[in-house]
């Protein structure tokens, strides 16, 4: 039986994408997988970071307009990096049935990274959106030690594409490579 999907769209805020690395092409990249999704009535998830910097209902915290969620779509609050971590986002994707996340966001090495991991270990199949996922800019002396922001994004697609999970399916595809048909 093929795979039931949802798009999951993590932190796409005012504030992370204020300093994210290639943010418009990220976004529109999200932007024009979620249009495709919703067209072909694929649940599409946001889930939104709540902290001390984005505080729920200031502008930072706030999705960025063109991945704002449409009326009805799940929302999932989270206060970690693993969006599944006292949230409801299993139990949402569970009554949706879903078996397969497809994940896009910000950032990489973190959030989205922390994720995908976390979905697998919950019994979901995974696409990484190659993409559709970002880092922090990465300049000044604030990001010593961290590498460059294209080689932490190739890394990760990287990973998942040689990384095996028993008894799960992990793909990387590019936004337009995406078939919501054969999920």
């Amino acid at each position: 039986m093929p795979p039931t999907a949802a798009l999951l769209v993590i932190d796409m805020q005012n504030t992370t994408v204020a300093l994210a690395h290639r943010a418009a092409e990220t976004v529109a990249a999200i932007a024009g997988l979620s249009e495709r999704a919703r067209a072909a009535g694929v649940p599409v998830v946001t889930v939104r970071q709540q902290d001390a910097g984005m505080v729920p209902g200031t502008e930072g915290w706030r999705v960025v307009p063109e991945l704002a969620p449409r009326e009805g779509e799940p929302v999932v609050d989270k206060t970690t990096p693993d969006s599944f971590l006292g949230t409801g986002l299993d139990e949402t994707l569970r009554a949706l049935g879903v078996t397969e996340v497809i994940v896009t966001g910000f950032a990489t090495e973190v959030c989205v990274d922390t994720t995908a991991r976390q979905a697998l270990s919950r019994g979901y199949d995974l696409v990484v959106v190659a993409d559709g996922h970002t880092t922090s800019v990465r300049t000044g002396a604030e990001t010593d030690g961290l590498v460059p922001a294209d080689d932490s994004i190739a890394h990760c697609n990287t990973v998942y594409r040689i990384m095996g999970w028993p008894g799960r399916r992990i793909r990387v595809r590019a936004a337009a490579d995406v078939d919501f048909a054969a999920s």
